[in-house]
């Protein structure tokens, strides 16, 4: 009988970022973009960008906790992005793009909780990461999802998401895919 999954909401910048770094990671059966912490049901990519949604873009990301911890998961999180950065991410730059992390069960919130408090320590500037429960996530447009593993070359993909995804891999060999 297969272990039961858990899944946890990560934003930190362009979600096409997000997905393609916790994409390689073994022990994750999925890594889907899409939007959370909003108010706006069924928001549009157009509606997001827009930044009145509350949306950010986000990847849902659903794992096996026999093969990767949530700690593990958290500690890539904070080594990819900048959590001091309030609403951006390099060029990118309003609310959807702001750090968020999105817990799906109540026992997530501690190794949340000390996961920040140890990225805290590690950085000078103060930690703007939000954290709360899941309320609802939506599932971005087809175009949008394994975007990176579709258009490698593409100029966004090129210059931001294959270096955070090179950074993960050269720092975090261990938990790669086989």
């Amino acid at each position: 009988m297969a272990e039961p999954t858990e899944s946890i909401v990560l934003g930190g910048g362009c979600f096409w970022c997000t997905e393609a770094v916790f994409s390689r990671l073994r022990g994750v059966v999925s890594a889907v973009s899409g939007y959370a912490g909003g108010t706006v049901p069924n928001p549009t990519y157009e509606q997001v960008c827009e930044d009145t949604t509350g949306h950010a873009e986000v990847s849902r990301v659903e794992f096996d906790p026999g093969q990767v911890s949530l700690d593990q998961l958290l500690e890539v999180f904070f080594y990819v992005h900048d959590p001091t950065s309030l609403n951006r991410q390099g060029a990118d730059v309003g609310t959807q793009y702001r750090s968020i992390i999105l817990y799906t069960q109540e026992s997530q919130r501690p190794v949340i909780e000390r996961r920040l408090r140890r990225a805290q320590e590690e950085h000078p500037r103060p930690v703007v990461t939000q954290v709360g429960p899941l309320e609802q996530f939506y599932p971005a447009e087809a175009h949008h999802q394994h975007y990176f593993e579709r258009h490698p070359s593409q100029g966004y993909c090129a210059l931001t998401i294959q270096p955070k995804v090179a950074k993960a891999e050269r720092h975090f060999p261990e938990l790669l895919r086989g």
